[in-house]
């Protein structure tokens, strides 16, 4: 894997660990910063930590691909899980979504699209 590949799934991964490990440790904090989360309804701390956890294991899936290219399929399904919350937000854009693209196109298909392509990438083959 190319070494600005490399750098770019480890950074994606920390990005997406530090937002997992936000949604763990305050639901309640992290739902009132997000620009939109609080127009998709009331706080469910409980659904905040499950989503939370998704996002810690996508990030350290990318991380763990950054620093050892063997991680392919880690790193496959951390962005399988970004890449079906991005659907689950398109299929939601004529609601509440709808108020909020430009955080949606930044915080959740960015890191989606960026993700599939780093774990979709074809290796170069080394002679």
């Amino acid at each position: 894997m190319p070494a600005l590949s490399r750098a770019l799934a480890v950074v994606l991964g920390f990005g997406l660990t530090a937002n997992g490990s936000f949604m763990l440790a305050d639901p309640a904090a992290w739902y009132g910063l997000v620009p939109g989360v609080p127009a998709t309804g009331p706080l469910n701390p409980h659904f905040v930590r499950d989503i939370g956890a998704v996002y810690l294991v996508s990030g350290a899936a990318l991380v763990w691909f950054g620093v050892d290219a063997r991680a392919r399929m880690a790193a496959l399904a951390g962005a399988a899980f970004l890449g079906l919350h991005a659907l689950v937000h398109a299929g939601e854009a004529v609601g509440h979504h709808a108020l909020v693209p430009l955080p949606d196109l930044i915080a959740v298909f960015l890191p989606a699209t960026l993700a599939l392509w780093l774990a979709l990438a074809p290796t170069p083959q080394r002679k």
